[in-house]
């Protein structure tokens, strides 16, 4: 059965589906206008209740129906997922859409799946073993300052490498924008990832989600890193709920 989700708040109304959800959070696909040097990007994380963001060191242990349908229609509303080596590693990434949602691509004129990006200076060797690797027509790109070879089994493999030091999360992104047309990019983490992104100023939508669970120990938050000083701040654009979750969506203030 098709998730259902309430908007809470200003601009409340009947419920909506998790495409109407995304859809309603001006996230698509496409150009991010003109004269933008890099794509629009949205970060997209999951956290407990009590602010963790994994459970036995993996984000899925947070989620749920609802979460994972939110998720799969942003990834079908994006031209590109950035995501940390860690999280690519730890996650076990193999597809990135099922099949009804590369259809709805394909038939709005999209790629059948966005390009998977990743960003490693030292590209962990585990990392071309991961069944992503293996899948035909998969884009993925990858930016790294290390010079091993590594083998895209099946995918369509870019790898952009620069000299040691020289690897920036802006030039990676502005190259997404220019060399692969990437125009809306989602990053799913982790945590450092997050961090670096928004230290940078990068950061164009925030999507969390609140998990209805306590888990308590060491995992870490959704944002891993030295403190902000000053706090970054954040505009809460709509709160929508399903099954005990609740997603937030936030812009930066300026």
């Amino acid at each position: 059965m098709s998730e259902i989700f309430d908007r809470l708040g200003e601009g409340a109304g009947e419920p909506v589906s998790a495409a109407e959800l995304v859809a309603q959070a001006g996230i698509s696909a496409g150009s991010p206008g003109p004269g933008s040097k890099r794509p629009r990007i949205v970060a997209a994380m999951i956290a407990s209740a009590d602010g963790r963001a994994a459970v036995e060191g993996r984000a899925a242990g947070l989620g749920g129906p609802p979460d994972r349908a939110v998720f799969r229609e942003l990834r079908c509303s994006v031209d590109a997922l950035l995501i940390g080596p860690t999280t690519l590693i730890e996650e076990q990434y193999s597809t990135v859409l099922d099949g009804d949602h590369r259809q709805r691509r394909a038939a709005a004129g999209l790629p059948e799946s966005p390009i998977a990006v990743c960003i490693s200076r030292r590209l962990d060797p585990r990392i071309e073993q991961l069944e992503i690797f293996a899948q035909a027509g998969q884009r993925i790109v990858i930016y790294t300052e290390s010079q091993e070879p590594i083998e895209a089994r099946g995918a369509e493999l870019t790898v952009t490498r620069s000299a040691p030091g020289t690897t920036t999360l802006a030039a990676c992104v502005e190259d997404l924008r220019l060399n692969h047309g990437v125009g809306t990019l989602l990053s799913e983490g982790g945590p450092t990832q997050l961090h670096a992104l928004t230290e940078a100023g990068l950061v164009d939508d925030y999507i969390f989600t609140l998990s209805p669970l306590l888990v308590a120990g060491t995992a870490p938050s959704v944002l891993g890193g030295e403190v902000f000083d000053p706090p970054v701040k954040l505009d809460l654009r709509a709160v929508w709920r399903s099954g005990g979750f609740l997603f937030l969506h936030y812009t930066p203030l300026d």
